[in-house]
């Protein structure tokens, strides 16, 4: 009774929406400088500093240190600094040399409520969660007794609407993978007529032949990003440093919308695009069909992140959905990197207003645990066909039941749509004052980009960002792309604008 009585809670929190905090937060967007005065921002996160604080160059002396001694055991080519963990804490990561930085781009945005938040620090220490990290269970096969109400109550609360099935896995990568293998499985018994495996499939599928290995394939899209590993590689088509010298297979890759900026200004020029994309996958499909290696599902991303923020709009997602349904293939909506509340909607694809659910949503970064959500058609028919050895963490559960009870009881999926707002009205109003540097200011929630004019601008504001003590990323060709924790508020906001400014007056010069 008592886990039923949390789960309605969860599911009651999460559609809560706090009037006076909205009207409070669109005040302050309205008129900074007036309404400063008047309004006291309530504080989401305790303790953590005032601002930025840079003593060294970064990375300074103990970083770059450290960095050539990891160069004699592996490769650093990536390596920015080290970091302090010790002392990070709320919004802001404190690196090996004493600097403090405002952190906007959070360990590729897989930090949810903030650095060292107590909850989760608390969450470590509960007894009943000691033996979960103590012992890691082989979930697959000998899960523990606490295990369906886990589910039940933590993934489950909060599922994308019209999902009511889940699997947990390690990361977002071996989600794609498995998400796909759980649609080649569901489409060929679609083709079996739900008939077994024969004799003759069983024998070929051991030595990759057919009929047990079928020609079959999943349609992605140019610039899309779905992670590392062989399979999620296939759908991955951003830079030459993820895929050179892998053997891929050669599956259908459609255009994705190349929309112009802003959009309520490009309207019928970006319903053009979305029509020339959704045309191009209709082709596709026959295409394919045509080669005897049909499509069996649609994997796209609700923001195509790595590959440069580029967004689509609900017509073309629920275009997506229409013709998957026409050939009787899944659509899959990767949400690794854009789930749990950054865009002001718990999931990102609930923007899109589409007809039903999406068949399969892979989730990770945020929320702490890899996994996908699915239709229960795509529920295996016999063990061990979503399987590895731990598939899954169950003290990640853990922690990802202490963030989903901060995010409903601070309402910080309300925070991050009024914070995004703030934020984009701030790139917005920058891109006005330095025309010759910045454009298309963009996003969902704090989930947020702009474009410079050339790639040698971006890394160089980059890199004289993090000298000032504002971590940010990059995507695309061009992009600044940001991912604050679900606890970024107007102040931070505030913070980056002063120096962002004072970064864009040098490169103005």
């Amino acid at each position: 009774m008592a886990n039923m009585s949390k789960t309605t809670r969860i599911l009651k929190h999460k559609n809560l929406f706090n009037d006076v905090f909205k009207r409070q937060y669109s005040d302050f967007v309205r008129g900074k400088a007036t309404a400063a005065a008047n309004l006291k921002e309530p504080v989401l996160f305790h303790g953590e500093p005032s601002g930025p604080s840079v003593v060294t160059p970064i990375p300074g002396p103990r970083s770059t240190k450290l960095i050539n001694e990891l160069e004699t055991i592996q490769n650093t080519g990536a390596v920015q600094f080290f970091v302090d963990y010790d002392h990070c804490l709320g919004n802001y990561l404190f690196d090996a040399d004493g600097n403090v930085l405002l952190d906007m781009f959070t360990q590729i945005a897989t930090i949810p409520i903030g650095y060292s938040h107590p909850r989760l620090m608390a969450a470590l220490r509960k007894p009943e969660n000691i033996a979960s990290f103590v012992n890691r269970p082989a979930l697959g096969c000998l899960p523990p007794s606490n295990w369906v109400n886990k589910l039940k109550d933590v993934l489950l609360a909060v599922a994308p609407p019209g999902l009511t099935n889940v699997q947990t896995m390690q990361c977002g990568a071996c989600s794609i993978e498995h998400s796909q293998k759980a649609i080649f499985m569901w489409y060929q018994r679609h083709r079996r007529g739900g008939r077994p495996p024969n004799e003759e499939e069983l024998r070929s599928c051991i030595t990759n032949e057919k009929p047990g290995t079928p020609e079959i394939c999943v349609m992605s899209f140019h610039k899309a990003f779905h992670g590392r590993t062989m399979g999620a590689l296939a759908l991955t088509h951003t830079k030459w440093v993820h895929k050179l010298d892998f053997p891929q297979p050669n599956w259908p890759i459609a255009p994705f919308p190349a929309l112009q900026y802003p959009l309520d200004e490009f309207v019928r020029e970006n319903r053009e695009e979305e029509d020339r994309c959704l045309n191009t996958v209709r082709e596709l499909f026959e295409k394919w069909r045509l080669k005897g290696n049909p499509v069996a599902g649609i994997a796209v991303e609700p923001v195509q992140c790595e590959g440069g923020d580029n967004h689509a709009t609900p017509y073309f997602f629920q275009g997506l959905q229409d013709i998957a349904k026409e050939n009787d293939a899944a659509l899959l909506i990767d949400e690794v990197q854009t789930g749990c509340g950054s865009t002001g909607k718990f999931w990102a694809h609930e923007h899109f207003n589409l007809r039903e659910a999406p068949d399969l949503v892979p989730f990770a970064k945020k929320m702490m645990t890899g996994g996908f959500y699915f239709k229960k058609d795509f529920k295996p028919t016999e063990g061990n066909r979503i399987f590895t050895t731990w598939t899954g963490d169950p003290s990640k559960v853990s922690m990802l039941e202490a963030v989903v009870d901060v995010i409903f009881q601070e309402d910080l999926v309300t925070n991050t749509a009024i914070v995004g707002d703030y934020l984009m009205s701030v790139l917005k109003e920058l891109q006005k004052r330095y025309p010759g540097l910045i454009k298309n200011a963009r996003g969902l929630g704090t989930l947020t980009a702009i474009d410079f004019n050339n790639v040698e601008s971006r890394d160089k504001a980059v890199y004289n960002l993090r000298q000032k003590g504002v971590l940010v990323g990059v995507c695309g060709e061009m992009s600044m792309r940001f991912r604050p924790t679900l606890m970024f508020q107007n102040h931070h906001v505030d913070i980056f604008t002063d120096i962002f400014n004072d970064v864009l007056t040098g490169l103005n010069k």
